[in-house]
């Protein structure tokens, strides 16, 4: 029986709750002395627990990681929709930089990274005191795990908890973000020996392999610089400063671990660039750390990144339709600016009958085809991929709930308006013109402002959210953007252009285009290669570091309702609650 399935199976998941019950969330002092009582008997069930977490809307949810990483980036925003997405400010509070140590946001998703913080130093005990037959092999995934959750605990926060799960009554500490930095390293480095090659010992993407390790490796040496210097006023970051181990400067130790990736010969880039992001994207060539979602009578995986930003009457199915969340803001829409046939900014659907749906005003029908997912059959509409903008056009519902039909049959295209507001055009603008240019509220006619991001694949499966989409945590594409900003940074613009210019022609377009490839750029400096990051990385919750490194986070934003920024907001606060408790954490500077 394959480690996978072993994962998913009922016995893990009563295991798992188990852990959840155990384990902290606010961090307070009397949950962390308990936090190693009422351990899963078996080592695989509290590793199983640790992979749990990154799924259950920590990685997955509109609310988790997109809103940290990428709400508060020049990518994207969730403005307030007319009656829609107020909730006490919360979501607008990211993009407008008025976030406070009680936000919503910022205290949910605390609770989340630092649980798997818990979880992860649960496993390791377990696993410790255990005589699993992979005991070497478990134990350097659930060390492994603990660093990234910790890695990320101390990118967002500044800070990090900790606590040596094989001390008894251990104390517990704070681990800073410029020291915290080169224990992570130091600890990844070391569990390096001890996980596998991926396909190996029964591992896959969704398991910390010697893979995943090496992605992570090349974060944190990518990252390092700023977490030695958070505040500095003017980004001037010391990106030549020597590394940790393995001689060297970090950029070289970036180097060095990307090119064992893009080296092995285990992952290739995918043409269809949006094949990383489809439903049957498990196996896709580029994934090198993901999270295994499945829509079964245990696990309905998130589909969040797909529906938050399309509008409530866009329905892949009859009993599916979006949010009308999120949006990209007018920067990052500006930016395609003479770019638009990169085949990473969208992607027309062409049915099994050679329809192509244009999304353009000549759609009259498509065919009608049913999907299939977990035993749920029923009419499946396939939206285009990518950036979408201007009027939007798809199936309506009749009066009994079922797709409207052509007479012979087919699926009737119509020009969509917005569900709340049936007087407003469903024509998404890259211009958001707020009425307050300081406040990213809509009212309820301008609820179709915006343009959206179809980058991942939209599940027909009832129940607005249930998934069978992986989500990368990292592919092969984002490994070459940072080995490109590596070498650019160490001055070698020739080898950084070679890694952007082969991520750009390495992708193709439909066939409806000729499958011609992108086009290669001719030049490279650091502004070009921030916006190639934007291109290749964008809805993937990874660019609010980006900012941070290229010295563009604390810029206004004017269009997009963000204003000028301290350098103290590169990190958010430690939430109050947990302050309120522990009197061990310090509040970040600044808040």
């Amino acid at each position: 029986m394959k480690l996978k399935t072993i994962f998913n199976s009922k016995i893990i998941i009563t295991a798992c709750l188990t852990v959840v019950l155990a384990g902290c969330t606010t961090l307070n002092e009397d949950v962390l002395d308990e936090v190693l009582v009422g351990q899963p008997s078996s080592s695989i069930n509290a590793l199983a627990a640790v992979y749990d977490r990154l799924g259950e809307d920590t990685f997955t949810n509109a609310g988790g990681m997109l809103a940290m990483q990428e709400h508060t980036s020049d990518v994207s925003i969730l403005p307030t929709r007319g009656s829609d997405w107020g909730d006490g400010g919360k979501w607008r509070a990211m993009h407008e930089f008025t976030w406070a140590p009680d936000n919503a946001v910022i205290t949910d998703n605390y609770s989340r990274i630092t649980n798997g913080i818990t979880r992860s130093l649960v496993a390791i005990k377990t696993i410790t005191d255990g005589n699993d037959e992979q005991k070497e092999l478990l134990l350097a995934e659930a060390k492994g795990m603990l660093a990234f959750y910790t890695y990320h605990t101390i990118d967002l926060y500044g800070q990090a908890p900790y606590r040596d799960p094989l001390v008894t009554g251990a104390p517990i500490q704070i681990l800073q973000s410029a020291d915290g930095i080169d224990k992570l390293i130091t600890d990844v480095e070391t569990v390096l020996p001890n996980l596998a090659n991926m396909g190996l010992e029964r591992t896959h993407n969704g398991r910390f392999t010697k893979e995943a390790a090496y992605a992570l490796l090349s974060t944190m040496y990518l990252n390092r610089a700023v977490f030695k210097d958070r505040y500095n006023a003017t980004s001037s970051f010391n990106f030549s400063e020597a590394a940790v181990s393995g001689g060297g400067s970090d950029m070289d130790r970036v180097i060095y671990y990307t090119s064992l990736l893009i080296d092995s010969g285990r992952f290739t880039l995918a043409s269809n660039y949006f094949d990383n992001f489809s439903i049957n994207n498990n196996g896709a060539t580029e994934l090198i750390f993901a999270i295994t979602q499945k829509i079964d009578n245990l696990h309905n995986g998130s589909n969040d990144l797909a529906y938050n930003s399309m509008e409530r009457n866009q329905r892949c199915s009859p009993t599916n339709r979006g949010t009308n969340a999120s949006c990209l803001t007018p920067e990052f829409y500006a930016s395609w600016e003479g770019h638009h046939n990169d085949p990473r900014f969208s992607r027309k659907y062409q049915y099994a009958d050679g329809t192509w749906f244009m999304n353009d005003g000549t759609d009259v029908s498509v065919p009608f085809v049913t999907g299939s997912i977990s035993g749920v059959n029923q009419p499946w509409f396939h939206f285009n991929r990518g950036i979408q903008a201007g009027q939007q056009y798809g199936p309506k519902l009749t009066s009994t709930g079922a797709f409207e039909l052509t007479s012979d049959g087919r699926v009737k295209v119509s020009s969509l308006v917005c569900e709340k507001s049936a007087t407003t055009p469903m024509d998404f603008t890259p211009e958001l013109n707020f009425d307050n240019p300081t406040q990213a509220v809509f009212a309820q006619n301008q609820i179709n402002r915006g343009t959206r991001c179809f980058k991942f694949e939209f599940d027909p499966q009832a129940g607005n959210g249930a998934s069978n989409v992986d989500i990368p945590l990292y592919r092969l594409g984002g490994i070459y953007t940072m080995r490109a900003e590596a070498y650019l940074r160490k001055g070698n613009n020739g080898a950084a252009l070679a890694d952007i210019n082969l991520l750009r022609t390495a992708r193709t377009r439909e066939s409806l285009y000729g499958n011609v490839p992108g086009t290669a750029i001719t030049s490279i400096d650091m502004d070009i290669l921030f916006r190639e990051i934007g291109f290749e990385m964008y809805w993937e919750m990874w660019r609010r570091p980006q900012m941070v490194r290229f010295g563009k986070f604390d810029a206004a934003r004017p269009t997009s309702a963000k204003p000028a920024s301290q350098p103290f907001m590169r990190v958010f606060p430690i939430p109050q609650r947990v302050m309120d408790v522990n009197r061990t954490f310090t509040q970040n500077f600044g808040y």
